[in-house]
């Protein structure tokens, strides 16, 4: 299995966080706003980078390798996690795939059916409970439009079926 080190994970995202500050800055502003669509890019972005130099500084790896020691003493063997671990390797491509899904599908069918979704692919990939899986994957694509339409004023795509909101 490939290992990236932890220093180089960790400055790839602060520079994905320099990134997506900078690119949010660049936002212009909305008139009459405090808060304007600059705000959540530079946020997150801001959010990246600093947690990119902590890992990057490996801050907090001693509490991981203490946890992990504090796990192994009490591990039983359980073949539906390794199961779980032989296919978390692909978990990697799973984001950047539900992107690109978006990109191709969320003007066409609108922003919370694809958003439910891809928060149910990724609920059922991470094993979720099935059972939780449908009401959380709807709940949480309105909720998200609702912040966003109403609470960011961003405009996200109706598709064929628009939010009564």
């Amino acid at each position: 299995m490939m290992r990236i080190s932890d220093r180089i994970s960790g400055v790839f995202l602060a520079l994905l966080g320099l990134a997506a500050f900078w690119g949010g800055s660049r936002l212009p502003p909305v008139p009459g706003q405090q808060v304007g669509p600059s705000a959540f890019p530079m946020v997150v972005g801001a959010g990246l980078m600093i947690v990119g130099i902590l890992i990057a500084l490996h801050i907090g790896r001693s509490f991981e390798e203490q946890a992990e020691a504090e796990l192994a003493k009490h591990r039983q063997p359980d073949p539906e996690a390794e199961a779980f671990q032989r296919r978390r390797r692909w978990f990697a491509f799973l984001p950047p795939a539900l992107m690109v899904a978006y990109y191709l599908l969320s003007e066409r069918v609108g922003f919370v059916p694809v958003a439910a979704v891809m928060i149910a692919i990724l609920a059922f990939a991470l094993n979720a409970k099935r059972q939780l899986i449908l009401p959380v994957s709807i709940f949480g694509a309105l909720g998200i439009h609702l912040v966003f339409v109403k609470l960011l004023r961003v405009p996200l795509p109706p598709g064929p079926l628009p939010m009564p909101w």
